[in-house]
């Protein structure tokens, strides 16, 4: 069975999940709170357990690559990292907001896809569906609130890490022209990396041992 181990902690929203092609077999998300470290080993070994399944069974590695906290970002990459070097079995990395926007296809908008950066800072991506996947436009972006919604002109679907003062903010700000996903539905899911990863590893695109992190820069800009 092509089992994906799929970690994500790019941010304060952690998710692992247990997926093959056929089933996902268990998936947590929760809200860590900078305790990654502590919380992510023994979720892992929780899910394995309860579906008695063993490192040795797994066939690929999945990790959201960034960008989002550093230390988050870290802890991920550095733990599958170890994990695919010491099972001899391919990893993918991801994209934090490639995996944000993953789960919105069901409407076809345009997608702004936004996670927390810390110091009242957003990050963001613009994606649009084509050919029965989201692709990004543009670079990514980081600012204030009042940079989201600037020159946003044509409906579009906010979704992600977005609280309560957020959302208000944007709706005053765009009227109509903006449509904010429910909690749920824009919640990044591990699950959705897992997919995502699938379709890298099978088209043999898999990432070396030194794939780097794309991070948040204190000029303001993203790095990798």
């Amino acid at each position: 069975m092509e089992l994906i181990l799929a970690v994500d902690t790019a941010t304060s929203v952690a998710s692992v999940a247990l997926w093959s092609p056929y089933r996902l077999m268990a998936e947590e998300s929760w809200v860590s709170n900078a305790n990654h470290t502590v919380e992510l080993l023994p979720t892992i070994a929780r899910l394995m357990e309860r579906n008695g399944t063993q490192p040795r069974d797994l066939w690929g590695l999945a990790v959201t690559q960034g960008p989002g906290s550093f230390t988050g970002v870290r802890i991920g990459m550095s733990l599958v990292k170890g994990l695919a070097l010491a099972l001899d079995i391919p990893l993918a990395a991801v994209p934090t907001l490639d995996v944000t926007a993953y789960g919105q296809s069901s409407r076809h908008l345009p997608v702004r896809a936004v996670i927390q950066a810390g110091r009242g800072r957003l990050c963001w991506a613009d994606y649009r569906w084509s050919h029965r996947k989201w692709s990004q436009q543009g670079d990514i972006a980081l600012g204030r609130l009042e940079d989201l919604v600037a020159e946003v002109q044509e409906r579009t679907l906010f979704c992600g890490e977005l609280y309560e003062k957020e959302v208000k903010y944007i709706q005053e700000a765009l009227g109509p022209t903006a449509v904010i996903a429910s909690p749920a539905e824009g919640l990044r899911r591990a699950s959705y990396l897992a997919e995502l990863a699938y379709r890298q590893l099978t088209r043999r695109e898999a990432d070396d041992l030194t794939v780097s992190p794309i991070y948040l820069t204190p000029e303001g800009g993203v790095s990798a």
